[in-house]
Formats: structure tokens, C-alpha cells, sequence
């Protein structure tokens, strides 16, 4: 757990870095004790993305804090909805869908994600290409 648990810079704790980007969690029970949902910040690089996914048992609210980009959220059926986002979009994935997310602007695109309940983001330490990163990184 970090020292101020209600005020967290992504600076101050570890990151999951890939070769897509990086996920600070700021919010989790092993970070601040949180029970009900997780989040934290996720930088793509220009050009990046992650692959079609989902968190079983889990919804996901994305909001894109800056850049842009395209993001694909299946719908009800299993078909890909795909949108070009920017800052100030905030999107809705209900629980278990397959998403993707890749950065088609020309600097680094900022997301902050929330999961509930809890977990799903743990899974993705056995990722092949997961590296955990220190704090400040």
C-alpha cells in the first residue's frame, strides 16, 4: 500500500508496463485498501494499442483524458462497434465484452479505466510481454 492512500499520482506506485504501453493502478485493494472497483491511468504511445480483450466478469468504464484514438466495444451480439475517440470521451464496457483500444494520434494518449469489481487487471500479469515497473517510471 502507498503511504497517502486517498491521494495517488500514477508517479507513485508500480506500473504494468507492455509492449503496448503501460497501466498505473491508483485504485485497488492492494494499492488503497479499495473493495469494489479498481482503476488507474493508461498511457499509449503514438501508434499502440491493446489487442481485442475482455474481463470476464467485469464492466470497464474508459475515459480518455487526452489524445485520440479508435476504440472497438462489441455489442450484445458479438459485433465490433468501432468509433474514433478523443479527450472527454468516456466509454462503457459491459461486463465479459471483447474491446480494443489503439492510439491514432500523434503524441501519447491517456486513459484513466475503472474496473468493477475489482481484479480482472491482475490477469494481466501473465501477459508475456508484462513487466512490472517501479514507481517513477
Amino acid at each position: 500500500m502507498v503511504k497517502d492512500k486517498y491521494f495517488i499520482y500514477p508517479k507513485d506506485v508500480s506500473a504494468f508496463g507492455f509492449d503496448w504501453g503501460k497501466l498505473s493502478l491508483t485504485v485497488a485493494p492492494e494499492v488503497n485498501g479499495a473493495s469494489r472497483f479498481s482503476g488507474g491511468v493508461v498511457e499509449l504511445p503514438s501508434g499502440e494499442g491493446h489487442s481485442r480483450h475482455n474481463h470476464p466478469g467485469a464492466e470497464e468504464i474508459i475515459f480518455v483524458i487526452s489524445g485520440k484514438g479508435e476504440q472497438m466495444v462489441e455489442d450484445e451480439t458479438g459485433n465490433p462497434i468501432t468509433r474514433k475517440v478523443a479527450s472527454g470521451c468516456t466509454i462503457y464496457v459491459p461486463e465479459s465484452r471483447f474491446h480494443s483500444t489503439k492510439n491514432t494520434g500523434g503524441g501519447p494518449m491517456l486513459l484513466f479505466v475503472v474496473y468493477s469489481p475489482a481484479g480482472p487487471e491482475l490477469a494481466l500479469r501473465d501477459l508475456p510481454d508484462f513487466r512490472l515497473l517501479p514507481p517513477g517510471f
